[in-house]
């Protein structure tokens, strides 16, 4: 048997130092077969074409995926507060500017960047932008890889960013920017990634699905309470960036857990009413849709960690 998983480049997922630690390997001994894909949609595409069983994805994409027949569900979160607004220095910044529509009006006849259509951070600055009626003024340009954005800033084709907290640390380090407004207040709670899997996979290999959730907690537990020594392996392992870069965006988002908790729920509903005024899904759907918790209950029987933050240095 292999398992085949789909993840994202995004390197403080437990993927990156399961990979590198070859975790799963040694402690479930099977084939594992790891796929890379750019964005959230494209991994529900892979879902849908039968071609992974399990993925690390946020929660917006799979969603729409649900809501066009995708056979997914969502049985453990990851982290919370995973998208940051981001720009070039001459933009001024919280707490400079309180409030985040007169950040975002200077970005007016401007333009925006944000990695992958229907992607969480896709559905966050475009909800933001039309919540404070700015979505005329201001042009979102969407990007299949976060490594466009960042190219498409550092060559002033757009002046600001909406992505991973890795992003962010790459527009300050690469483009002279800066971050705008703290990723905790952009959409509180929001749910950046989860674990999803496909239904029938579920039915079939649930005590193996247990097993993978069991070390993604794990691994959880070793990026929170081990940060350096994690750095450190994601830097190695990734090979183009370094220790400190890693460190750095660690801090920025600090909030790491498989649970799923209530308000990881409720946020996540709150995206399906946006996805519906933006127009990405056309029916309504219900948490029972979207989640099955009952695996990770039974692991993660103990208070949620999203508020333990990360080991001091």
């Amino acid at each position: 048997m292999k398992l085949r998983i789909g993840y994202l480049s995004t390197f403080y997922h437990t993927s990156i130092l399961m990979i590198a630690r070859g975790t799963l390997n040694s402690e479930i001994g099977i084939e594992v077969d790891w796929n890379l894909y750019g964005t959230g949609p494209a991994i529900v595409d892979a879902f849908e074409k039968k071609e992974i069983d399990i993925a690390y994805i946020g929660l917006p994409p799979a969603i729409i995926g649900i809501c066009r027949g995708v056979n997914i569900v969502c049985v453990a979160g990851g982290h919370i507060e995973g998208t940051v607004l981001s720009g070039k220095n001459q933009f001024r910044p919280f707490p400079e500017i309180g409030k985040l529509d007169e950040i975002l009006k200077q970005f007016s006849g401007l333009k925006i960047g944000v990695p992958g259509t229907g992607s969480i951070h896709d559905v966050i600055i475009s909800e933001s932008l039309k919540n404070f009626a700015l979505d005329k003024e201001i042009e979102v340009l969407n990007f299949r890889w976060a490594d466009e954005v960042l190219e498409a800033i550092c060559k002033d084709k757009i002046s600001a960013a909406v992505g991973t907290p890795a992003l962010a640390v790459a527009v300050k380090h690469y483009a002279g920017g800066k971050v705008l407004y703290p990723p905790a207040d952009l959409w509180p709670n929001n749910p950046s990634y989860g674990i999803v899997v496909e239904k029938s996979f579920l039915r079939k290999e649930n005590a193996l699905v247990e097993r993978f959730l069991v070390l993604h907690e794990e691994t959880e537990s070793f990026l929170r309470n081990n940060t350096d020594n994690a750095s450190h392996i994601i830097a190695d392992t990734v090979g183009v960036i370094y220790k400190k870069f890693v460190r750095e965006t660690l801090e920025l988002s600090p909030k790491y857990c498989a649970h799923i908790t209530e308000e990881y729920i409720s946020t996540t509903m709150s995206f399906v009413t946006a996805l519906t005024r933006l127009g990405y899904i056309n029916r309504s759907i219900t948490p029972e849709e979207i989640f099955d918790t009952s695996l990770i209950n039974k692991i993660h029987t103990e208070k949620d960690h999203y508020g333990s933050g990360i080991s001091v240095a």
